[in-house]
């Protein structure tokens, strides 16, 4: 049996899929498929945020300079894991890193995907500006910001975007985001209950983003402060059908996650439920 679902499984999905779908229904979060759909199709590539897209999933993508000053989306810091290469993204040319296979490590179906820069996945984005979804961008570190933003104004999708990443916890990141654009939406980390309170008070920051799952009270006070709540992490990165209502009940925004179609099954079945 093979380690992943068959491509086909994908295609499947998108053909049954009402034209009109919305990435969710009122009250629910908005799915954001961790590096994309990373269990049906090779992660941080083309192929696999176009499927996000069709499915009217948001996704998250991650960013790395390449030797010449490139931004490219893969996730690690090396290029060995997904491509047929080898070596730091740093010590590459975009040149030499488009040479690379990003696809066939995964299965062979996907055998010349490559990896995308930045500005490829966020044109990509900009052909869907119909759906309601959201595109988290993860700054694996600082200096890109920026540069990010820019390219995103360009494409005219800035609004449709969350900076997280281990680097938006530093202040600096994301006042540099907000001096590239106010309308650059920012979040504050919250680890745990501790560090809510300094998370939500946070005046450079959009939303507040939860490594923990919430109470309703605390999501309460994200919405009288204007603001946005997003969640990642262990608590509801895997299939956990009971976190993702239990974030949901609590009034999360948006939810993180590797299993995007599980939790889409679960929002159409509950949907189907209350209509009932």
């Amino acid at each position: 049996m093979k380690r992943y679902f068959p491509f086909l499984i994908l295609i499947i999905a998108v053909a049954c899929l009402p034209v009109d779908v919305r990435s969710a229904t009122a009250g629910e979060p908005l799915i954001v498929a961790h590096r994309g759909l990373l269990r049906v199709a090779p992660e941080n590539t083309l192929a696999n945020f176009r499927a996000c897209l069709e499915l009217r999933l948001g996704f998250e993508f991650d960013v790395q300079r390449s030797k010449d000053g490139h931004l490219v989306c893969i996730h690690d810091s090396t290029l060995n894991r997904t491509t047929n290469g080898s070596g730091k993204v740093a010590e590459l040319t975009l040149a030499e890193i488009r040479q690379l296979d990003a696809g066939s490590w995964f299965d062979p179906r996907f055998q010349g995907e490559r990896v995308p820069t930045v500005e490829e996945v966020l044109q990509l984005a900009a052909q869907y500006r119909q759906h309601e979804i959201l595109i988290a961008v993860d700054f694996k570190d600082p200096g890109v910001e920026q540069e990010v933003v820019e390219l995103a104004k360009k494409q005219g999708i800035l609004k449709r975007l969350i900076f997280i990443g281990r680097t938006i916890q530093n202040p600096l990141v994301r006042k540099n985001i907000k001096a590239a654009s106010l309308a650059a939406e920012t979040a504050a980390v919250a680890n745990n209950m501790a560090e809510f309170s300094a998370a939500l008070s946070e005046p450079d920051a959009d939303w507040v983003y939860v490594r923990y799952l919430p109470t309703r009270s605390e999501m309460q006070q994200v919405q009288a402060a204007g603001k946005k709540s997003f969640i990642a992490g262990s608590s509801v990165s895997g299939n956990v059908p009971q976190n993702w209502q239990q974030a949901t009940a609590a009034g999360i925004d948006a939810i993180l996650t590797d299993y995007p179609l599980a939790l889409r099954a679960l929002q159409q079945q509950s949907q189907l439920k209350s209509d009932d």
